[in-house]
């Protein structure tokens, strides 16, 4: 487990839910869970595994690496079984002390039903993780899993952020049984994955981008450019692999990456490459670096976009309705929105294009026309985006 042992600081709003709760005992005791599963979170997101990737994708099956990851799962399976502990000790036999017994003040009892909501959901939850840990063991007992390098870094990722999805779960859902909140709100480390999400489809965004151009100069190229061109391409993949986004992406994707980017760099040092060849090499590489806008799929994003959609929406009626009035107040409206906006980046090929332009056009300074079409044109393609 992570050597840090400093105490986890709760979120504003939950302690002000916690705040809010009449039964102390039972507050304190939520408040034990809410702790150790912020902890379980944090580090079970902080193990960087680019030290146990390879640059070869061809090594070949040895038990050996059991060794080397087996200390990896160890601390996954104590990091989770800490939480699961905590929960046992707190909640796995009482719930709420709170009386509803007849009698009692309407508000006692309104929270007495709401902390044994809570309670059930938390042993609900706390089910699922050690159901997870039993998954866990049979996964790493199976040889095509521990003999494999990338499926076994693969394996672990996937549990890793299954079991970080799982506790988020554990603290949204037994808080919201108190009132609304957001995951951002109360969720421990929601905030840094959706930022390291955000920043993951952006530069994928320009890495097609460039892989895309690169294919379209590769199709046009004369015979004597073919090896200019490969060298290019090398150079570039050598940058992405230096990326904040690289250190994030699957496991399995990088391995496609790698294998690729092997092949291009033997090309790249042939005096007279195949034109063919290397065309064939880009396009797969192309269809490859598609397949990582998979990443608009997961939950976390479809949920922050849906917010900055209706956010944009806002600020965007607001400048619509400025638009005779207060024209430089319409414009630092639809500034807003667009920054706000560039965390869509990587959504929408067209979108993106918009966004582009709008970090080197000072958008609060807009008048008349230029103001009034500018504002239509991000209306348009945020209506156009297929998010809700």
């Amino acid at each position: 487990m992570s050597a840090d042992t400093s105490p986890l600081v709760l979120s504003s709003k939950l302690e002000e839910l916690l705040q809010s709760l009449s039964d102390r005992a039972f507050a304190e005791r939520l408040r034990r869970v809410y702790t150790a599963a912020g902890q379980a979170i944090v580090r079970l997101s902080d193990l960087d595994l680019l030290k146990y990737e390879s640059a070869s994708v061809d090594d070949s099956p040895d038990l050996s690496l059991w060794e080397e990851m087996a200390p990896v799962i160890r601390d996954t399976v104590m990091d989770v079984n800490v939480l699961l502990n905590v929960i046992r000790e707190e909640f796995a036999v009482k719930a709420s002390s709170v009386a509803g017994a007849a009698g009692a003040p309407l508000t006692a009892t309104v929270e007495a039903r709401r902390a044994k909501d809570a309670s059930e959901l938390l042993q609900g939850w706390m089910q699922q993780l050690a159901q997870g840990i039993t998954q866990l063991g049979e996964v790493m007992r199976n040889p095509s899993v521990v003999s494999d390098r990338w499926m076994l870094l693969s394996e672990i990722q996937r549990l890793r952020a299954r079991f970080r999805e799982q506790i988020g779960n554990l603290v949204f859902e037994s808080a919201s049984a108190f009132g609304p909140v957001t995951r951002q709100q109360v969720v421990p480390g929601h905030e840094a994955e959706v930022k390291a999400a955000v920043m993951v489809r952006a530069i994928v965004a320009d890495l097609a981008r460039i892989v895309e151009a690169r294919l379209a100069q590769v199709r046009e190229a004369e015979p004597e450019d073919v090896q200019w061109n490969a060298q290019q391409l090398q150079t570039e993949l050598d940058a992405f692999g230096r990326t904040a986004a690289y250190k994030h992406l699957r496991a399995q994707d990088k391995r496609h990456v790698i294998e690729v980017r092997g092949r291009i760099g033997q090309l790249a040092i042939q005096d007279n490459p195949s034109k063919q060849i290397v065309l064939a090499v880009v396009e797969e590489l192309h269809s490859i670096v598609s397949s990582l806008f998979n990443v608009n799929q997961r939950q976390v994003l479809i949920t922050h976009d849906r917010e900055v959609w209706a956010g944009c929406g806002v600020r965007l009626e607001r400048a619509q309705g400025l638009m005779g009035s207060d024209p430089a107040a319409a414009a630092r409206s639809l500034a807003e929105a667009a920054a706000s906006a560039q965390s869509l980046y990587g959504r929408d090929a067209r979108l993106d294009a918009f966004l582009r332009k709008a970090r080197k056009q000072p958008l609060a300074q807009l008048t008349g026309p230029e103001l009034r079409s500018t504002l239509e044109l991000l209306q348009s393609l945020l209506g156009a985006l297929d998010i809700m």
